[in-house]
Protein backbone atom coordinates (compact mmCIF):
# COMPACT_ATOMS: atom_id res chain seq x y z
CA UNK A 1 0.00 0.00 0.00
CA UNK A 2 2.74 2.38 0.95
CA UNK A 3 4.01 2.02 -3.15
CA UNK A 4 0.56 3.06 -3.97
CA UNK A 5 0.04 5.96 -1.55
CA UNK A 6 3.85 7.42 -2.48
CA UNK A 7 2.03 7.11 -6.22
CA UNK A 8 -0.89 9.41 -5.25
CA UNK A 9 1.51 12.30 -3.32
CA UNK A 10 3.61 12.49 -6.55
CA UNK A 11 1.06 12.35 -8.92
CA UNK A 12 -1.05 14.81 -7.00
CA UNK A 13 2.80 16.89 -6.40
CA UNK A 14 3.18 16.84 -10.70
CA UNK A 15 -0.49 18.48 -11.09
CA UNK A 16 -0.69 20.75 -8.55
CA UNK A 17 2.55 21.91 -9.11
CA UNK A 18 2.87 21.99 -12.71
CA UNK A 19 -0.85 22.39 -13.51
CA UNK A 20 -0.12 25.59 -10.58
CA UNK A 21 2.58 27.14 -12.63
CA UNK A 22 0.53 27.35 -16.01
CA UNK A 23 -1.76 28.67 -14.32
CA UNK A 24 0.23 31.36 -12.38
CA UNK A 25 2.07 32.04 -15.50
CA UNK A 26 -0.83 32.32 -17.61
CA UNK A 27 0.81 29.66 -20.06
CA UNK A 28 0.07 30.76 -23.83
CA UNK A 29 1.88 29.63 -27.28
CA UNK A 30 2.26 33.56 -27.87
CA UNK A 31 4.05 33.81 -25.18
CA UNK A 32 6.98 32.14 -25.26
CA UNK A 33 8.20 32.48 -21.47
CA UNK A 34 5.76 30.99 -20.65
CA UNK A 35 5.85 28.27 -22.38
CA UNK A 36 8.92 27.71 -20.91
CA UNK A 37 8.07 28.64 -17.63
CA UNK A 38 5.33 25.74 -17.45
CA UNK A 39 8.02 23.27 -19.29
CA UNK A 40 10.36 23.67 -16.48
CA UNK A 41 7.68 23.76 -14.00
CA UNK A 42 6.92 19.84 -15.06
CA UNK A 43 10.24 18.48 -15.46
CA UNK A 44 11.50 19.65 -11.58
CA UNK A 45 8.07 18.43 -10.90
CA UNK A 46 9.33 14.88 -11.76
CA UNK A 47 12.80 15.29 -10.82
CA UNK A 48 11.65 16.12 -7.23
CA UNK A 49 9.31 13.09 -6.66
CA UNK A 50 11.56 10.77 -8.48
CA UNK A 51 14.07 11.53 -5.82
CA UNK A 52 11.52 11.64 -2.92
CA UNK A 53 9.16 8.40 -4.01
CA UNK A 54 11.85 6.73 -6.16
CA UNK A 55 12.68 4.59 -3.84
CA UNK A 56 9.75 3.61 -2.78
CA UNK A 57 7.08 2.71 -6.25
CA UNK A 58 9.41 4.02 -8.81
CA UNK A 59 7.69 7.08 -9.35
CA UNK A 60 5.85 6.32 -12.16
CA UNK A 61 3.34 9.36 -11.29
CA UNK A 62 1.87 8.61 -14.64
CA UNK A 63 -0.44 5.57 -16.05
CA UNK A 64 1.17 5.90 -19.73
CA UNK A 65 5.02 5.13 -17.99
CA UNK A 66 2.85 1.87 -16.19
CA UNK A 67 1.08 0.90 -18.91
CA UNK A 68 5.16 1.03 -20.69
CA UNK A 69 6.71 -0.55 -17.20
CA UNK A 70 3.52 -3.45 -17.31
CA UNK A 71 4.17 -4.16 -21.07
CA UNK A 72 8.03 -4.14 -20.86
CA UNK A 73 7.27 -7.18 -17.96
CA UNK A 74 8.56 -4.72 -15.15
CA UNK A 75 5.27 -5.07 -13.05
CA UNK A 76 2.43 -7.61 -12.48
CA UNK A 77 -1.25 -6.80 -13.52
CA UNK A 78 -2.19 -5.90 -10.02
CA UNK A 79 0.26 -3.44 -9.29
CA UNK A 80 -0.07 -2.15 -12.73
CA UNK A 81 -4.12 -1.69 -12.21
CA UNK A 82 -3.56 -0.34 -8.31
CA UNK A 83 -0.64 2.35 -10.11
CA UNK A 84 -3.22 3.59 -12.53
CA UNK A 85 -5.96 4.34 -9.71
CA UNK A 86 -3.86 6.02 -7.05
CA UNK A 87 -2.44 8.38 -9.67
CA UNK A 88 -5.71 9.37 -10.95
CA UNK A 89 -6.82 9.96 -7.30
CA UNK A 90 -3.89 11.83 -7.11
CA UNK A 91 -4.20 13.70 -10.16
CA UNK A 92 -7.92 14.64 -8.47
CA UNK A 93 -6.48 15.87 -5.29
CA UNK A 94 -3.82 17.84 -6.91
CA UNK A 95 -6.90 19.53 -9.10
CA UNK A 96 -8.88 20.27 -6.38
CA UNK A 97 -6.33 21.72 -4.73
CA UNK A 98 -5.56 24.44 -7.50
CA UNK A 99 -9.11 24.91 -7.81
CA UNK A 100 -9.75 26.01 -4.55
CA UNK A 101 -6.45 28.33 -4.51
CA UNK A 102 -7.65 29.98 -7.50
CA UNK A 103 -11.26 30.69 -6.66
CA UNK A 104 -10.47 31.47 -2.60
CA UNK A 105 -7.45 34.11 -3.94
CA UNK A 106 -9.95 35.47 -6.76
CA UNK A 107 -8.71 34.16 -9.65
CA UNK A 108 -9.88 33.90 -13.26
CA UNK A 109 -10.70 30.49 -13.44
CA UNK A 110 -12.16 31.37 -17.15
CA UNK A 111 -8.69 32.23 -18.22
CA UNK A 112 -6.73 29.42 -16.56
CA UNK A 113 -8.91 26.49 -16.89
CA UNK A 114 -6.78 25.39 -14.43
CA UNK A 115 -4.06 24.02 -16.79
CA UNK A 116 -6.49 21.98 -18.65
CA UNK A 117 -5.13 20.00 -21.55
CA UNK A 118 -7.26 20.76 -24.75
CA UNK A 119 -6.67 21.40 -28.41
CA UNK A 120 -4.47 24.27 -28.80
CA UNK A 121 -6.02 27.52 -31.33
CA UNK A 122 -2.86 27.98 -34.13
CA UNK A 123 -3.96 31.18 -34.88
CA UNK A 124 -7.69 32.96 -34.51
CA UNK A 125 -9.28 30.89 -37.45
CA UNK A 126 -7.86 27.44 -37.01
CA UNK A 127 -7.46 25.24 -34.08
CA UNK A 128 -5.62 21.62 -34.14
CA UNK A 129 -7.74 19.16 -35.30
CA UNK A 130 -8.71 16.00 -33.03
CA UNK A 131 -5.93 13.42 -35.32
CA UNK A 132 -3.74 16.03 -35.01
CA UNK A 133 -3.84 16.50 -31.20
CA UNK A 134 -3.81 12.60 -30.84
CA UNK A 135 -1.33 11.82 -33.35
CA UNK A 136 1.08 14.47 -30.91
CA UNK A 137 0.27 12.69 -27.78
CA UNK A 138 0.83 9.31 -28.87
CA UNK A 139 4.50 10.33 -30.46
CA UNK A 140 5.80 12.72 -27.59
CA UNK A 141 4.11 9.83 -25.24
CA UNK A 142 6.72 7.36 -26.90
CA UNK A 143 9.61 9.37 -26.61
CA UNK A 144 9.12 10.02 -23.10
CA UNK A 145 8.08 6.43 -22.12
CA UNK A 146 11.00 5.26 -24.35
CA UNK A 147 13.31 7.81 -22.25
CA UNK A 148 11.90 6.31 -19.24
CA UNK A 149 12.46 2.62 -19.85
CA UNK A 150 16.11 3.41 -20.81
CA UNK A 151 17.01 5.64 -18.28
CA UNK A 152 15.71 2.99 -15.83
CA UNK A 153 17.22 -0.68 -17.37
CA UNK A 154 19.21 -2.39 -15.42
CA UNK A 155 20.79 -3.61 -18.38
CA UNK A 156 21.28 -0.50 -19.54
CA UNK A 157 25.09 0.48 -17.48
CA UNK A 158 24.61 3.08 -14.86
CA UNK A 159 22.13 5.18 -16.74
CA UNK A 160 19.78 4.43 -13.63
CA UNK A 161 21.50 6.24 -11.46
CA UNK A 162 20.68 9.30 -13.33
CA UNK A 163 17.19 8.27 -13.96
CA UNK A 164 15.44 11.09 -12.63
CA UNK A 165 17.39 14.05 -13.70
CA UNK A 166 16.79 12.52 -17.21
CA UNK A 167 13.64 11.58 -17.05
CA UNK A 168 12.65 15.22 -15.91
CA UNK A 169 14.91 16.88 -18.25
CA UNK A 170 12.78 14.72 -20.89
CA UNK A 171 9.25 15.84 -19.76
CA UNK A 172 10.55 19.19 -19.99
CA UNK A 173 11.49 19.24 -23.62
CA UNK A 174 8.18 17.28 -24.81
CA UNK A 175 6.92 19.75 -23.40
CA UNK A 176 8.57 22.48 -25.38
CA UNK A 177 7.38 21.13 -28.55
CA UNK A 178 4.27 19.47 -27.50
CA UNK A 179 2.69 22.62 -26.03
CA UNK A 180 1.73 24.17 -29.00
CA UNK A 181 -1.00 21.49 -29.65
CA UNK A 182 -2.47 19.95 -26.76
CA UNK A 183 -0.73 21.75 -24.00
CA UNK A 184 1.11 18.73 -23.66
CA UNK A 185 -0.14 15.58 -21.44
CA UNK A 186 1.44 12.58 -22.21
CA UNK A 187 0.30 11.93 -19.19
CA UNK A 188 -3.87 10.54 -18.36
CA UNK A 189 -3.53 11.12 -14.83
CA UNK A 190 -2.51 14.63 -15.21
CA UNK A 191 -5.47 15.39 -17.44
CA UNK A 192 -8.56 14.23 -16.04
CA UNK A 193 -8.35 16.26 -12.80
CA UNK A 194 -8.15 19.20 -14.68
CA UNK A 195 -10.69 18.55 -17.70
CA UNK A 196 -13.18 17.91 -14.71
CA UNK A 197 -12.20 20.59 -12.74
CA UNK A 198 -12.27 22.77 -16.26
CA UNK A 199 -16.24 22.37 -16.25
CA UNK A 200 -17.10 24.52 -13.27
CA UNK A 201 -15.39 27.59 -15.61
CA UNK A 202 -17.29 29.01 -18.63
CA UNK A 203 -16.01 28.68 -21.72
CA UNK A 204 -13.58 25.08 -21.46
CA UNK A 205 -16.07 22.49 -21.64
CA UNK A 206 -14.41 20.73 -24.23
CA UNK A 207 -11.53 20.39 -22.06
CA UNK A 208 -13.38 17.17 -20.85
CA UNK A 209 -15.26 16.08 -24.36
CA UNK A 210 -11.53 15.53 -25.58
CA UNK A 211 -10.11 13.87 -22.85
CA UNK A 212 -10.11 10.97 -24.30
CA UNK A 213 -7.58 12.20 -26.71
CA UNK A 214 -5.25 12.79 -23.65
CA UNK A 215 -6.20 8.82 -22.06
CA UNK A 216 -6.07 7.09 -25.81
CA UNK A 217 -2.63 9.08 -27.44
CA UNK A 218 -0.60 8.24 -24.21
CA UNK A 219 -1.63 4.37 -23.44
CA UNK A 220 -0.86 4.05 -27.53
CA UNK A 221 2.52 6.05 -27.37
CA UNK A 222 3.36 3.73 -23.72
CA UNK A 223 2.45 0.53 -26.11
CA UNK A 224 4.50 1.49 -28.92
CA UNK A 225 7.56 2.40 -26.62
CA UNK A 226 7.80 -0.79 -24.55
CA UNK A 227 7.72 -2.34 -28.38
CA UNK A 228 10.31 -0.19 -29.04
CA UNK A 229 12.31 -0.95 -26.12
CA UNK A 230 12.04 -4.62 -26.40
CA UNK A 231 13.97 -4.35 -29.57
CA UNK A 232 17.07 -2.13 -28.44
CA UNK A 233 16.86 -3.43 -25.05
CA UNK A 234 20.70 -4.33 -24.66
CA UNK A 235 21.00 -7.84 -23.37
CA UNK A 236 21.61 -9.10 -20.00
CA UNK A 237 24.76 -8.76 -18.36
Amino acid sequence: MKKYLAEMVGTMVLVLMGCGVAVSLGCNNADPETVIGTAMAFGLSVVAMAYTIGGISGCHINPAITLGVYLSGRMSAKDCGMYMLFQVIGGLIGAAILYVLVTATGGDLAASALGANDLQALNDAQTVTVAGGLLAEIFFTCVFVLVVLGATAKTNGATNNFAGLAIGLSLVLVHLVCIRYTGTSVNPARSIGPAIFAQLTPGHASALSHLWIFIVGPFIGAALSAGIWKMIEPADK
